[in-house]
């Protein structure tokens, strides 16, 4: 068990006044088994007008505000704390055959109620055939789903590279299936997009990831990693996370903060302004275990 306090700051800088801004956050942790809650914290600087707090669709946490005053500086921090529970896989032979899970989702029943959205096409996720062709040698007709959705993560983890300069937030997973490279947000994009061709639900993930600096280097603030995996349903009301840039089932280095169907029904912080023009933006996240020592200060404008 670890507990954590994580820190993630958005400065939004705008080359002309912002004179009425609206904008929803995904920053507060939801509720999940491994994962409890103990403090969230969100300050936005100018204060806003207006201030709604309520849980989405997808029993996320969301804050609404409206900030009212003009103003050319936007600053979000969110500050949480967190305690990780280390959680044992289930066995892969402890779960159905993938193809045997799919065709009861064809059979109405507690089961499978609400499992429909996480089915089909989303924003940013477009069902075809030639997602569930690149699949399909993982998932041969019977095998268990834990051992075929693992050995399909590790495949993807293997045969793709990370390169943060391949893609940008839009890039559809047809294109990273083509270069082969792209991000986590693509990696879990391109994986939901194949368990969705094979019929089976499947779920995107945000969150953060800790990170530990090379031997010898210092640990940097704001160094760590707003991240996105996985979730597969594998039955009842069960998920398995999988973490296909990383080739790890989700453990105590991951706190998660939302889940909806791809990054367009999580993203962190959207809005809608008027005014502003060119805009400059910085996002950093320090993830730290909180027996490590004092938590970071805010790197955005020096106060803790």
């Amino acid at each position: 068990m670890i507990r954590y306090q994580a820190r993630h700051n958005t400065v939004y800088d705008y080359g002309e006044a912002v004179t009425l801004a609206h904008h929803l956050a995904h920053l507060k942790p939801r509720p999940v088994g491994r994962q409890e809650v103990l403090r969230h914290e969100l300050r936005v600087v100018p204060e806003p007008t207006t201030w709604n707090e309520r849980t989405d669709g997808f029993g996320n946490p969301i804050v609404q505000f409206a900030i009212e005053e003009p103003h050319q500086r936007l600053i979000v921090e969110s500050l949480i704390e967190v305690e990780i529970r280390t959680e044992t896989p289930p066995a892969p032979d402890s779960r159905p055959a993938w193809d045997v899970l799919r065709a009861r989702l064809d059979e109405a029943g507690p089961e499978t109620l609400g499992l429909h959205s996480f089915r089909e096409n989303s924003i940013l996720i477009e069902l075809a055939a030639e997602f569930a062709d690149f699949a399909r040698p993982d998932f041969p007709a019977g095998r268990p789903i834990i051992e075929a959705v693992a050995a399909f993560n590790a495949r993807i983890h293997r045969d793709f590279a990370f390169d943060p300069q391949a893609t940008t937030v839009t890039t559809p997973p047809r294109e990273v299936l083509r270069v082969k490279r792209g991000v986590c947000q693509d990696f879990a994009h391109l994986m939901i997009a194949c368990l969705r061709s094979l019929g089976l639900p499947a779920c995107y993930v945000s969150g953060y990831l800790r990170t530990t600096p090379p031997p010898g280097r210092p640990r940097l603030v704001g160094s760590d990693q707003s991240h996105a995996w996985v979730a597969v349903w594998i039955g009842g009301g069960d998920w398995l996370e999988l973490d296909p840039t990383n080739d790890c089932i989700p453990s105590v280095d991951h706190i998660t903060v939302a889940h909806g169907r791809d990054y367009d029904d999580v993203a962190p912080l959207r809005g809608i302004i008027v005014g502003g023009g060119p805009h400059r933006l910085q996002v950093g996240v320090d993830v730290v275990p909180l027996k490590d020592g004092a938590a970071p200060k805010n790197y955005a404008d020096g106060k803790p």
